[in-house]
């Protein structure tokens, strides 16, 4: 690979970390509005609400996307610098947050104390347990997915796209939700339906951006010239 094709291929990492990053700090900041998965509105098992769920779930997958393309191309290692990475803006933009939410608004703010608690009010617990879940889910899921990759040589991009990312994110899923259940962010008759909306959602987004990612690698391969299983080392 040529000095250029290295730098083109460096610039397009630091870009999709960019995107991993804004998808996952900004799940984080919206998670407190719900609403129904259209179309199906609200249905209720055993009481509980089966297609409820937190908008702080639509960028998600992007995350999923996005560390399967990277390791696919880059490897393993580029991909759990990213998750690393991704931890990093959480807390750091969470700290932002409650710093921000401690500094008095003027009588002249057009946003006073009140609202702002109530919109961007975060709560320790809530932090944590989404941190624990996406720890666990995005390293399992780059795990399995390179575990799938070796053991079919490189084939099958369908099938460790969807086997790793079906698993890690009900793994996220239920940890995120059973933690906040447990410490009472939420109550628990709001558990089952939230695990299985969450996880249906997930698991529909997954099937669509498969086609996506073979998109993606094939312009990664066709541009660096890759072989099947080849990945990219861009030297540091």
């Amino acid at each position: 690979m040529t000095d250029k094709d290295r730098k083109l291929a460096f610039k397009i990492y630091l870009y999709l970390g960019a995107l991993f990053i804004t998808s996952l700090v900004v799940s984080n900041l919206i998670f407190q509005k719900f609403f129904y998965w259209y179309p199906f509105g609200e249905t209720k098992v055993f009481g509980a609400s089966l297609f409820e769920i937190s908008v702080g779930i639509l960028p998600y997958p992007i995350t999923f996307l996005i560390t399967d393309l990277i390791s696919e191309i880059y490897g393993q290692k580029k991909a759990n610098q990213v998750v690393t990475a991704g931890i990093f803006a959480s807390f750091f933009s969470m700290a932002i947050i409650l710093i921000a939410e401690r500094v008095p608004a003027l009588p002249t703010s057009p946003i006073q104390d009140d609202t702002f608690t109530h919109v961007f009010a975060l709560s320790p617990v809530a932090v944590f347990a989404s941190m624990i879940a996406y720890l666990f889910a995005q390293y399992i899921d780059i795990t399995i997915y390179h575990f799938w990759k070796k053991l079919t040589n490189g084939k099958y991009l369908w099938l460790r796209n969807n086997f790793s990312t079906f698993t890690s994110q009900f793994i996220d899923t239920f940890t995120v939700v059973f933690l906040l259940c447990v410490f009472k962010v939420l109550p628990w008759d709001l558990f089952y339906g939230l695990v299985i909306s969450g996880f249906l959602f997930k698991v529909f987004v997954a099937v669509l951006d498969t086609p996506l990612l073979y998109l993606f690698v094939f312009f990664f391969r066709k541009r660096f010239k890759l072989k099947v299983g080849e990945e990219i080392d861009m030297g540091i």
